[in-house]
């Protein structure tokens, strides 16, 4: 295939809803002429009127300056008939998620736009190559993935289709910085980057859930202060709409060909039936009055502390922060090489459950409490601990008050192997490590994705090279020992770098110039 330039001035945006808007906001501020068009002529005037208004707010805020805003809207015009496109250099399709719709677009588009023209879908979760299929010429249709709301949500995917001209995807590169995003190149697969890697959070959010380990509140409480993460699964899913995201769960799990890692949760479909949708609705996995979240609050912690503290020596960095900890709050430590009859257990296992950290080691299940020593416990704003079916009521208190007695908020759930951050955050890092292995992007694009696009405090790969890429190894090698899922099977990127020390955003040695985006 012969790569050739493309100079983009002009611009068609089909479709006027949130995302044609704030495209061609981005565009026109950008000093591009935008040509709108809509089926329903009354949208085009809507958006119009619409960025007018957008554009004064923004000076009115000292953030535009009156002449850009008059200059920018005077860049945007409406076309009537899709035949009034015929002069732009690219025309981005935002419309409905149905793939035979865009099919019949891009056949109109193509039979009245010149040969020098770009057509690219701004599509989430449809095929590029298979929109593409539909015209006569697919070298020039491109997947322009911008995410809502577009102003403010700086990445932008750029896909490649399987018969795609790499100068178009280039083009479109350029084209993104000029309007102030930053360009991520994806191979067309399912989810692309951000919907693919964001499969982790989600799924592994509502399976621990659905295993009734603990509540929608204290799993979102674990992963935004103890993970640091802006939002917890459940937080999320409320403010993308159950009716959104639920479809695309389901939609990439099918065409992963019902990979387990993507296996969607009944809890959302069962929701989604009941309108239960989030925020938009003013109900969902929270309620909202008056747009604020509703947050049951937590119980106290209690105050009885353990006569004394026996810590297991399986993992000698855990044991060492616990041990700060019991010293810090004066509670005697239990030094023997097995717990005495009256100390309170503590195991720090990673990926398994507290019951079988117990049968394990061979310890009393009736006393045992396992900590979550993944994220730091010294100076945490936020612990985890997990009991046995069979630890007793006083000790769980007891495990609770050592480890709250410096003010610490401490969430206490069931048994769940890998607590809820470890299995979290490793699926999160496996699925981003698998998208490197299928080379879909590149480490690089892969992070920056996800950290424009998801809000994340760092990208996959970059958290689990953050946390050890083999402990994230371990993590998911015993949950899928006692699970026997093979949800939880570890990526061989993740694998292979993890035995021999690389970093997760190294790409191979031999072939580093080749790695990312190539098809």
């Amino acid at each position: 295939m012969t790569s050739r330039p493309y100079s983009i001035e002009t611009i068609g945006i089909v479709g006027t809803g949130a995302m044609g808007r704030g495209i061609a906001q981005i565009a026109a501020l950008a000093g591009l002429n935008v040509r709108l068009y809509d089926t329903n002529p009354a949208a085009i005037g809507a958006a119009r009127d619409y960025l007018a208004e957008t554009f004064a707010k923004l000076t009115e805020k000292g953030k535009l300056e009156h002449a850009r805003a008059l200059a920018a809207l005077a860049c945007v015009t409406g076309a009537q008939t899709v035949g009034e496109l015929a002069g732009c250099d690219l025309v981005i399709e935002a419309i409905v998620e149905n793939l035979d719709v865009k099919r019949t677009l891009f056949r109109e588009l193509e039979a009245v736009v010149g040969d020098r023209c770009v057509l690219a879908s701004n599509t989430s979760s449809l095929s590029i190559t298979a929109i593409a299929a539909a015209c006569t010429d697919p070298s020039r249709v491109v997947g322009y993935h911008f995410f809502n709301p577009v102003p403010l949500m700086k990445v932008v995917e750029v896909i490649d289709g399987l018969r795609g001209d790499p100068a178009v995807g280039d083009a479109l590169m350029g084209l993104a910085r000029r309007m102030g995003h930053t360009p991520v190149r994806a191979k067309d697969m399912p989810g692309f980057i951000v919907n693919h890697a964001g499969r982790g959070m989600n799924t592994e959010g509502l399976r621990i859930a659905g295993e009734g380990v603990a509540s929608f509140a204290d799993i979102d409480r674990i992963m935004r202060e103890q993970a640091g993460f802006r939002l917890g699964p459940f937080e999320l899913l409320d403010l993308t709409a159950l009716d959104v995201s639920h479809p695309v769960m389901e939609s990439i799990y099918h065409q992963f060909y019902e990979e387990p890692r993507f296996t969607p949760s009944p809890i959302t479909g069962t929701r989604l039936a009941g309108g239960l949708l989030g925020r938009k609705v003013g109900e969902g996995f929270y309620r909202y009055v008056d747009g604020k979240q509703q947050v049951p609050p937590e119980a106290p912690a209690p105050t009885a502390l353990p006569a004394r503290v026996w810590v297991s020596r399986q993992q000698a960095c855990a044991r060492d922060a616990v041990l700060q900890l019991v010293a810090k709050a004066g509670v005697p430590l239990d030094e023997g090489d097995a717990p005495a009859a009256d100390s309170l257990i503590v195991v720090t296992p990673f990926g398994l459950d507290a019951t079988t950290a117990a049968v394990d080691e061979n310890l009393d299940a009736r006393r045992v409490v396992a900590i979550d020593a993944l994220f730091p416990l010294v100076g945490a704003k936020r612990r985890t601990l997990m009991t046995t079916p069979a630890t007793t009521r006083d000790v769980r208190d007891a495990a609770h008050a050592l480890f709250a007695a410096d003010g610490v908020p401490v969430t206490v759930i069931h048994d769940s192997t890998g607590f809820v951050a470890q299995r979290v955050v490793a699926t999160i890092v496996n699925i981003g490590c698998d998208i490197a292995q299928r080379q879909i992007a590149s480490p690089q694009d892969i992070d920056l994705a996800v950290t424009l696009g998801l809000g994340y405090p760092r990208g996959p790969l970059a958290l689990g090279d953050a946390l050890g890429a083999s402990t994230i190894l371990t993590i998911l090698r015993n949950l899928s020992r006692v699970l026997g899922d093979p949800r939880y099977r570890p990526s061989p990127w993740l694998a292979r770098r993890a035995q021999l020390g690389l970093s997760l955003t190294q790409g191979d040695a031999a072939d580093a110039s080749t790695q990312g985006s190539q098809q």
